[in-house]
């Protein structure tokens, strides 16, 4: 026996849990939500939105422009057509002006009216306003969707999931063959699709397209504007109490409560809020705009048209839940004195710089020469002396004509004395094509010392108003 056997072993007591204490899980079970329908301002207005935004995506391709597809993005040939300008990888300087457009934009409408894109313009807002309406068409308002998805499997619960899903997906893989028709020209697709000719990458980019659509607009929904869209976590930095937001004015409608339409709601000691939950109904999010500004809050300003509703019904005042700041809420100003705060030295600074912006890349694209032409020495030729004891080089030039008729351009250098192009230099360029051509350029041997001498080549375009300068150097061999 050993002398650890003897000895008493150590009790460790046992703490018990304080009552009070809740075990909170990392990841939570949602219950869906079933968005009401609704009608009145706000309404009309994201309903104008989603006709005016769809016409735009699936009207584009097929508007012809000339010989072409008025809108496509050749990238095969690395040119973009966007009516009648046509913008190489040269031009790429315009992209990033829309980049920074489309980035000061949303700075700008964030910080006047909040979440003006994403309740109005968003696809994710657009996409499932349409997979909505289809399900409400299909399968009935509110009230039915619930009850149906509680009852038991049926026939008439299988007919109506299995047409509305189909619908759905028509939608989806109509809006993926749109999409990809900006990329190739959707008439020729649509042949190849009869065909069953589709290339690999158009049939992945169809299905992807399609299938996100169908996913994200019929099953994610405000899973995607609460969980994975960033702009929800990061728009209180653009907000501030002179913003244009969806709120409740408390003041007012605090203390909730039932009451007959026919009772002074003075005499129960309640506000005007009748407390009926339309407003959390008809949220695509599943908020209560009543406990405040939330991240999940949208700004569709459904829970604004369905209050006015009832207030109509009550016979009360409208506005309970309205588009205002937090400063008109709180000092009580009129509209004129609310909107004189909107307009803050913010706002002014975002709309001058965004103006500025615009208007220099509508003056660059207006006044931008239509060809591009790219010099290259060849190195694979060496200055050398040829007959007359001149000096020559040997230039790649590739130009390329912005336009959609055919046009000539002569070629002429500049920079050292007696310089000239040897080579035939008048070149013939198709419409919106490009031209590779070596040239020949030579200088008498005097001209310069030995070494490398800065050039210039003019290129002038002999059918239309356009001239270019491109530097390169010219070498004289020791």
């Amino acid at each position: 026996m050993t002398a650890e056997a003897g000895k008493p072993k150590k009790i460790i007591p046992i703490i018990p849990v304080p009552s009070d204490e809740k075990v909170i899980p990392l990841q939570t079970s949602q219950e869906k939500i079933y968005p009401r329908s609704v009608s009145g301002f706000f309404s009309q207005w994201r309903w104008g939105m989603v006709f005016l935004t769809q016409l735009v995506f699936y009207g584009l391709p097929w508007i012809e422009w000339g010989q072409r597809q008025a809108v496509l993005f050749d990238l095969g040939a690395r040119r973009f057509y966007i009516f009648g300008l046509v913008l190489y990888p040269q031009d790429f300087i315009y992209l990033t002006g829309i980049l920074v457009v489309s980035a000061l934009s949303l700075f700008l409408f964030t910080a006047v009216a909040g979440r003006l894109w994403c309740g109005y313009a968003c696809p994710q807002t657009v996409y499932t306003e349409i997979f909505l309406w289809i399900e409400k068409k299909v399968e009935g308002d509110r009230v039915a969707r619930m009850r149906r998805d509680g009852q038991a499997l049926s026939w008439d619960k299988v007919w109506r999931k299995s047409a509305k899903h189909v619908l759905w997906l028509a939608v989806a893989l109509w809006t993926g063959y749109s999409f990809v028709g900006y990329f190739t020209p959707i008439k020729q697709l649509g042949g190849e699709l009869l065909q069953m000719g589709m290339g690999s990458w158009e049939v992945f980019w169809v299905l992807f397209y399609g299938l996100a659509t169908y996913g994200n607009a019929g099953f994610m929904r405000e899973q995607v504007c609460k969980h994975m869209c960033p702009y929800a976590r990061f728009q209180s930095a653009m907000f501030d109490k002179d913003t244009l937001i969806v709120t409740y004015d408390a003041e007012r409608g605090d203390p909730r409560g039932t009451r007959s339409r026919k009772v002074d709601p003075g005499t129960l000691n309640l506000g005007a809020c009748i407390d009926c939950g339309l407003c959390v109904q008809v949220c695509p999010t599943g908020i209560d705009i009543r406990n405040g500004l939330q991240y999940e809050c949208i700004g569709c300003g459904a829970c604004a048209d369905v209050c006015d509703t009832v207030m109509d019904k009550m016979g009360y005042t409208r506005g309970l839940v309205k588009y205002t700041t937090e400063n008109a809420l709180k000092n009580k100003w009129t509209q004129a004195q609310t909107w004189r705060h909107i307009l803050r030295p913010r706002i002014l600074v975002y709309t001058t710089v965004l103006t500025t912006i615009v208007l220099a890349m509508v003056v660059s694209l207006a006044t931008r020469t239509p060809f591009k032409v790219n010099v290259v020495r060849d190195r694979g030729m060496l200055a050398r002396i040829v007959s007359g004891g001149k000096i020559e080089n040997v230039y790649q030039l590739q130009v390329m004509n912005a336009t959609e008729a055919t046009q000539r351009y002569k070629i002429t250098a500049a920079g050292l004395p007696d310089l000239a192009v040897i080579s035939d230099n008048i070149v013939t360029v198709e419409s919106t094509q490009a031209r590779r051509l070596a040239v020949r350029v030579q200088a008498p041997f005097e001209a310069a010392a030995p070494g490398t001498h800065a050039i210039a080549f003019e290129i002038n375009s002999l059918d239309s108003p356009g001239q270019l300068s491109e530097k390169s150097v010219f070498m004289i061999p020791r």
